[in-house]
């Protein structure tokens, strides 16, 4: 599973060079955006990023007592790092357990030697093969290799699995994007498939077809990369037989 972030920060120029640079990793995943320190708390209770970017600027000691904050409602806090114009909250970074300090404008050889230490010191675990579905005292346990595909609708996702049923949890489609194994891709706004039940793409009409059921699934513009990854990787242990 890749790392998951956040970036708690008012300048958007700075956020998208941010994960401009991160993309370069292929391990990062960014989960959510916050502006402030109070969007940026509800941000991190809510969604539970594993590392939060944050810049400093002006609003430094906010996003301190922040950090401090988190300790009241979390039992192991994300990592962080301070990223700021000048040096003036390093210390203090320090002293708030900051796992790196970059400074503006961000330096591609400061950002790899972070990225490096931390593959070093918290190396990414594989994703569990069974997903755990919980919903006030209810704990419903799937396997990840049963699933076919997983359908957005409105704030809950409907998970289509291989013997024909259909589970609903109460969560978006995107909690579970950053949670399922790799063999999981999203390939529109309402569709996450596995990857292995896969028998057909038709890249003229905009469909995918699944073994099992025949089931159709269409695959939007803004997720074509995915599905060129996909044909890439279906293709390797294929004979290909033009006609």
């Amino acid at each position: 599973m890749p790392y998951t972030y956040s970036i708690v920060d008012a300048e958007a120029s700075s956020k998208l060079q941010l994960q401009h640079f991160l993309e370069d990793y292929g391990d990062f995943t960014c989960i959510d955006e916050a502006r402030d320190s109070h969007s940026g708390l509800n941000s991190i209770i809510k969604y539970l990023p594993d590392i939060v970017f944050i810049n400093l600027n002006d609003r430094a000691h906010e996003y301190f007592h922040m950090v401090t904050e988190l300790y009241q409602y979390m039992k192991e806090l994300p990592i962080f790092i301070a990223v700021s114009k000048s040096k003036d909250y390093a210390y203090d970074a320090i002293k708030y357990n900051f796992f790196d300090y970059w400074l503006l404008p961000f330096n591609e050889f400061d950002i790899r030697k972070t990225v490096r230490r931390l593959q070093k010191q918290i190396p990414l675990e594989e994703a569990s093969p069974t997903l755990c579905l919980k919903s006030y005292n209810d704990y419903q346990y799937l396997n990840t290799d049963d699933i076919l595909f997983l359908k957005a609708d409105n704030n809950t996702t409907d998970f289509h699995m291989k013997d024909g049923s259909v589970i609903s949890a109460y969560k978006t489609l995107k909690t579970f994007e950053t949670q399922l194994p790799k063999n999981f891709i999203r390939v529109h706004q309402s569709y996450i498939l596995n990857r292995n039940y896969v028998s057909r793409i038709n890249f003229g009409k905009s469909m995918c077809t699944l073994k099992t059921g025949k089931k159709q699934l269409p695959f939007s513009r803004s997720y074509r990369p995915n599905i060129d990854e996909l044909k890439k990787i279906l293709s390797r242990n294929s004979i290909s037989s033009s006609r």
